[in-house]
């Protein structure tokens, strides 16, 4: 109940249009009770008093009744979709937003199926309850109230028969209701999974079909859609008892009205048309009794997947976007102080790291893979907070910085450059949303990509396609590259930014790398020689420690691990 009162909480956003939408379905509803008393008037007194001259004007009353009736549901229907709409708005940008606030631990404990289940089915599950709960609801309570109101004022005999089968329809609704939460968190957590299945598999088609794995991953889909359809058929099969058995109920009830009616009629203590109104007005008041119980599978329905939706809202988000100190005037010096960190809380990953660099020095970590060189720059950033020692540029603590203030100082250009689904200038302009065309093709000159954009069908207006999928490694690295010169950031981290390209677009990269890296201090992870000779200190890492530091000649002088490396496959490799 709790996360429907949440859900529900979103429309105190809106007084004046719930207002107008209560007017609308009080007054809608207040309509049904003419019929009633039309039809009491035609068989007790126009019929058996032959003054058919009353007539025409009671049916046209009940004619005015019907029309007013659906004026008022057309204007709340309107309402009530403009508002729920901008419940809705609200719940997704609230959704959002506090995705965008999560910290990195959290994106590494989920997968990106499941995210995308809750914002694309989770939600709408939601919005229907808001939509038909609101609604439907509303009206279905209303009505009831008003048609037992009249009911008791026309005969409360025949009123009190009518509620006989009420005990039996509430104990329906607590039973089903009881266990429906179960029910529906094994349906949203089938169809999580079945999703986050799908969008892996989406993602690595082309290793799916390098390695022929299709019949293995079609049976791994098939069972995962498998689970799915089993949650969903043991739903429907309680439904399916719970639904008929609430619709009998209900019509056992309108017998007992009928048969209380006939004793009545029989003793003479009303009269045929009294039956007759009161048996209409009987029809209104199941009617939305059995509407409520509809509303039920929809609500618990709504509740699990409301419990998806707020598990992230309640996330405890990333500290530090907002607070802290701005970084102004950059100078540079960046200092590691016996920087210890663990992704787990348990073994270190990186300890005793101490690296100073001074402003517009390069500084190169090398090592084997899951040495901890890209922890150290992820440190930097704050994408991830350093348990031990200090971290300090131009002597102030990275923790005081606000984490907004820090990124914008820094430029960041990755091994695998992502480029979002959308046009070479859309992809530019994130470095500088006010760059005018002749900064971004000065960009992309000095980034060597100017030639192969101007190449393109639409040069700057062409369409990269998801993740970039209609450039070339190389071209996706220089438009990255671009995008980080337009930004001119102070301080530039560099994570394997010549691999997986060849020797010709790496010499391209590089000279661009070269002119970006100017009057800047750099970080840089490479297995590439070029990439790494000619930094200010080489740092070298091995599980999480650095082994050995100094220039590329004292190094490779001194015999260690650089030596090794520089003489291997993992950095030999560039030395052309």
């Amino acid at each position: 109940m709790h996360t429907v009162l949440r859900v529900f909480s979103y429309l105190r956003r809106y007084p004046a249009m719930a207002s107008a939408q209560l007017a609308c379905a009080i007054i809608g509803t207040l309509m049904v009770v003419v019929l009633p008393g039309v039809t009491r008037e035609v068989f007790n007194v126009i019929v058996p008093n032959q003054q058919w001259g009353r007539l025409p004007q009671a049916c046209l009353l009940a004619l005015g009744a019907f029309l007013v009736q659906n004026l008022m549901n057309s204007l709340r229907i309107r309402l009530n979709n403009t508002f729920e709409q901008r419940v809705i708005y609200d719940l997704r940008s609230d959704l959002y937003e506090r995705l965008q606030r999560l910290p990195l631990r959290w994106f590494d404990n989920r997968p990106t199926g499941d995210i995308m289940t809750t914002v694309s089915e989770d939600i709408p599950a939601v919005e229907r309850v808001l939509i038909d709960g609101v609604e439907q609801g509303l009206i279905a309570v209303l009505q009831i109230v008003v048609v037992s109101v009249f009911m008791f004022q026309a005969d409360a005999t025949l009123a009190w028969s009518a509620m006989l089968p009420i005990p039996l329809l509430g104990l329906g609704a607590v039973l089903y209701t009881k266990a429906a939460r179960d029910r529906h968190r094994s349906v949203r957590k089938a169809s999580s999974s079945m999703n986050s299945l799908l969008h892996d598999n989406v993602s690595g088609m082309r290793q799916i079909k390098a390695y022929a794995m299709e019949k293995e991953e079609h049976d791994r889909f098939n069972d995962g859609s498998g689970r799915l359809r089993d949650a969903t058929l043991h739903l429907m099969r309680v439904w399916s008892w719970y639904r008929p058995s609430m619709s009998f109920l209900k019509d056992a009830g309108t017998v007992i009205v009928l048969w209380f009616g006939a004793k009545a009629l029989q003793g003479g203590r009303i009269q045929p048309g009294d039956l007759a109104a009161f048996l209409i007005i009987v029809r209104y008041f199941y009617e939305p009794i059995e509407q409520l119980h509809s509303l039920n599978q929809l609500v618990q329905g709504g509740r699990a997947a409301g419990e998806r939706v707020f598990e992230i809202m309640d996330s405890e988000e990333e500290a530090g976007i907002d607070d802290g100190q701005p970084l102004v005037g950059v100078k540079g010096h960046i200092l590691y102080d016996n920087v210890g960190f663990s992704y787990t809380g348990k073994l270190p990953t990186v300890h005793g790291i101490s690296i100073d660099a001074q402003p517009g020095q390069t500084i190169a970590l090398v090592g084997p893979t899951g040495a901890g060189k890209s922890t150290i720059i992820n440190l930097l950033t704050r994408f991830y907070e350093h348990d031990e020692g200090s971290l300090t540029i131009d002597g102030t603590p990275v923790k005081s910085i606000s984490k907004s203030s820090l990124r914008k100082s820094i430029g960041y250009v990755t091994q695998e450059s992502f480029l979002f689904n959308g046009s070479v200038r859309d992809n530019l302009i994130i470095g500088k949303r006010t760059a005018t065309d002749a900064e971004l093709w000065e960009a992309l000159k000095s980034a060597n990509a100017d030639e192969f954009v101007n190449r393109l069908p639409k040069q700057l207006d062409t369409h990269v396609g998801e993740r970039g999928i209609k450039l070339s490694v190389g071209e996706k690295q220089r438009i990255s590259i671009a995008r980080a010169l337009l930004r001119n950031p102070p301080i530039l981290l560099l994570d394997e930014a010549t691999a997986s390209v060849d020797t010709e677009t790496e010499r391209q990269i590089q000279q661009a790398l070269e002119r970006l890296m100017k009057n800047r201090t750099s970080f840089v992870i490479a297995h590439r020689l070029s990439t790494v000779r000619n930094a200010d200190r080489i740092y070298v890492l091995d599980h999480g420690r650095i082994i050995e530091q100094g220039t590329h000649d004292t190094l490779i002088d001194a015999g260690g691990m650089y030596s090794e490396l520089c003489r291997s496959s993992l950095i030999a490799a560039g030395a052309n």
